[in-house]
């Protein structure tokens, strides 16, 4: 992803998360602390969808529409802060490929698991890549999730294992 792709992200996540809106800073902030996470997809015609991620550390997702200010010291997850595919390409392996990509960084950094706050009753989707729910259930999590509304739901999953 480069910064010129900014304005599409921002319109494909109004069109696949318009329940979830975040101000154009908070992508831009997340491109500009992690590059290497950061993918856009395109069908040669233009963006068909993205994937934004960034080191995190389990059990602390950031709320919706916050900045991050800085990375974590000592991250142990990569935190998937969100894969957008617009409808037209989604059941392509779009989103399987993005996920392996997220894998690779991962793996990268000595990344240990992916975690992400599911949305728009994904939670099928992503169980189906490897995506569980934690046993434990830090402090704070609930009043994280509840900036994402009532269906959403922390998840993670090892980066030992493919997709």
């Amino acid at each position: 992803m480069r910064a010129e792709d900014l304005a599409e992200v921002d319109r494909i996540g109004g069109i696949v998360h318009p329940a979830y809106p975040e101000r154009a800073e908070v992508p831009s902030e997340r491109l500009s602390l992690f590059p290497n996470g950061c993918f856009a997809a395109g069908d040669g015609g233009g963006l068909v969808g993205y994937a934004i991620s960034h080191p995190g550390t389990l059990g602390r997702p950031p709320m919706l529409d916050t900045l991050l200010g800085a990375l974590p010291a000592s991250p142990d997850c990569l935190y998937l802060h969100d894969v957008a595919l617009l409808p037209a390409v989604r059941g392509l392996g779009l989103g399987a490929a993005l996920l392996d990509r997220l894998i690779e960084v991962a793996r990268g950094r000595r990344l240990g698991h992916l975690a992400l706050v599911a949305v728009n009753r994904s939670v099928p989707y992503w169980t189906a890549h490897g995506f569980a729910q934690p046993d434990a259930r830090p402090a704070g999590l609930a009043a994280k999730l509840g900036s994402y509304g009532g269906d959403a739901a922390y998840l993670v999953r090892p980066v030992r294992d493919r997709a």
